[in-house]
């Protein structure tokens, strides 16, 4: 047996060993959060609810820890426009750890009372995209019911992870998720495609055995609808005159702004739009970057007439031995990042870390990586110091990689700039939809510069960062900056909603005495025995296992 597990037979009435194997009679009631409407405001103070009973298919689960991420603060900030948010009350909390409490009779033979799992919380149920702690109820509950549907989205974890480590793996897996998107380099088989523009010149290339369901043709070109119309007899492609409501793929033939920004606004989710054009665009063009975001836009383009040229796959991961930008490191996901790219074989040669106040660096205290460099807008004073120093960073070649993680459009719009040949930007951090920037779509056209977002993660995202939280090559405990029960789950909110910590803030829900909101660095004046076992100031298992004897 491993000395962690050994960690929690340590006699003291042995109260640990009964919380983690749920011994003991469960509670008549629970604590439960409700967020009422927009604003933190509407946190209503915990209502106690009757402990709910399984079905015969259900679990009870009790949630042990939940890490608190921005994600939840923008419910509250966006109300109903937000995009995973159908209605209120809303139940916050998203990164959980959770434990089996009771099990509905047909499910005994698969699972028992303190079988341990962690949630991914994006997930599919009745056949609708739903999310845990948006439309569905979250971990500011002690305790839930989850339905057969939800079963799928639960990973189980050892018994000797701590309930916090298990509990940032999901932010762990949207980090990883942002590098494994995939964008279609076809048009959607069987779509809707809006071909509009001039189209003097332009060639279908490979494009001619892509077989979508329909074409809008919008051209001016007779010469070019004509090759369309005959390439779409032959391949059983129907012909529509005129622009469509709604379209899988558009493709823009010529330097027209107010075409583009057509095109765009008439996108369905994961639908790309190309531009083709030898000559540059008049102006910038409008992208609604919320949409790259949350509805996986993309954006394609090509200064030659081959129309499938621009199809090119779309770079997702960071470039080996390049320039990485990231913007909004001095929070706790762009820490992540941080790590990440510091850790990765073959990573970036160069890397800029900016954000406002310069508390990235305190990340690193006084040794960071020779790779690494650190600027604030505080430091330069202004933008006009900022673009200077981030462009002799690169010594005028631009950034390969830039990794937005401040949702902040006017520092999206300014980042694009600064991107080099072939340069991603990619958009980790979610606005609303209808949050526009102006972009240089030339450079899209003619330097290969593209755009990327994505929002969440998947069950194998999941799973890999689970996988490798348990084998030690990360280490999320490191990331927490601050502790609290869940009656402290107001200011844990106004916390994270204020940039108070550059670490992530973890609530454990079920602890039986009030914990304060509390950095992990003040400890000693609230918890001395748990401050005793901190791992050189970090927040640790053998942390965490006092904190739970003492208080649960």
């Amino acid at each position: 047996m491993s000395g962690r597990a050994l960690d929690y037979l340590r006699p003291v009435g042995d109260l640990l060993g009964d919380y983690r194997k749920v011994a003991g009679p469960l509670p008549r009631e629970h604590q439960v959060w409700r967020l009422t409407g927009p604003g933190l405001s509407a946190l209503e103070p915990p209502v106690g609810e009757p402990l709910p009973v399984p079905g015969r298919n259900e679990l009870l689960v009790r949630h042990d820890a939940v890490s608190v991420c921005f994600s939840d603060v923008k419910i509250a900030r966006l109300g109903l426009d937000h995009p995973r948010v159908r209605g209120f009350p809303v139940v916050p909390g998203h990164e959980v750890a959770l434990t089996v409490a009771a099990v509905g009779p047909e499910l005994s033979d698969a699972y028992a009372p303190g079988d341990r799992f962690i949630v991914q919380a994006n997930m599919t149920l009745g056949g609708v995209a739903r999310t845990y702690g948006y439309d569905v109820r979250g971990g500011l509950a002690q305790y839930a019911v989850l339905g057969p549907e939800m079963l799928p989205y639960l990973l189980p974890v050892r018994p000797t992870t701590g309930y916090a480590e298990a509990a940032l793996a999901e932010p762990w897996a949207c980090v990883e998720a942002a590098y494994a998107v995939s964008y279609r380099t076809t048009w959607r088989p069987g779509g809707t495609v809006w071909l509009l523009g001039d189209g003097a010149g332009v060639e279908l290339g490979d494009a001619a055995g892509w077989r979508p369901g329909r074409v809008h043709l919008d051209v001016q070109d007779t010469a070019f609808a004509e090759r369309v119309r005959e390439w779409a007899a032959v391949s059983g492609v129907e012909i529509v005159a005129g622009a469509p409501e709604s379209v899988d793929d558009a493709v823009v033939l010529g330097p027209d702004p107010d075409r583009v920004e057509r095109a765009l606004a008439a996108l369905a989710p994961n639908g790309t739009c190309a531009v083709i054009t030898a000559e540059p665009l008049p102006r910038r063009v409008r992208v609604d970057v919320g949409r790259l975001h949350y509805d996986g836009l993309a954006l394609f383009g090509t200064a030659r007439l081959d129309l499938a040229a621009a199809y090119t796959p779309i770079r997702t991961e960071l470039t080996p031995g390049g320039r990485l930008w990231l913007l909004g490191a001095g929070g706790p996901m762009g820490r992540m990042h941080m790590r990440r790219a510091l850790q990765r074989d073959g990573g970036p040669a160069t890397i800029v870390a900016t954000d406002r106040s310069g508390r990235a660096a305190e990340a690193f205290g006084r040794i960071a990586p020779a790779v690494l460099t650190f600027l604030s807008e505080r430091e330069c004073g202004d933008a006009e110091t900022l673009a200077k120093r981030l462009n002799d960073a690169t010594g005028g070649l631009g950034f390969d990689d830039i990794v937005v993680i401040a949702p902040v459009a006017e520092a999206i719009e300014a980042a694009f700039e600064h991107l080099a040949d072939g340069g991603v930007i990619n958009l980790f951090a979610g606005l609303p939809r209808g949050t526009c920037c102006a972009w240089d779509f030339t450079t899209i056209a003619h330097r290969g510069v593209r755009a990327i977002g994505t929002s969440g993660s998947s069950v194998a995202h999941l799973r890999g960062a689970r996988d490798r939280i348990e084998n030690g090559v990360l280490q999320p405990n490191r990331s927490v900056a601050a502790v609290a029960g869940l009656d402290a789950a107001p200011d844990v909110l106004r916390a994270v909603a204020q940039g108070r910590f550059g670490g992530k803030v973890v609530i454990f829900p079920n602890l039986r005495e009030p914990l304060p909101l509390t950095p992990v660095g003040e400890l000693a004046r609230v918890l001395p025995s748990v401050a005793e076992l901190l791992d050189r100031g970090h927040w640790s298992l053998a942390a965490e296992e006092e904190l739970l004897r003492t208080l649960t």
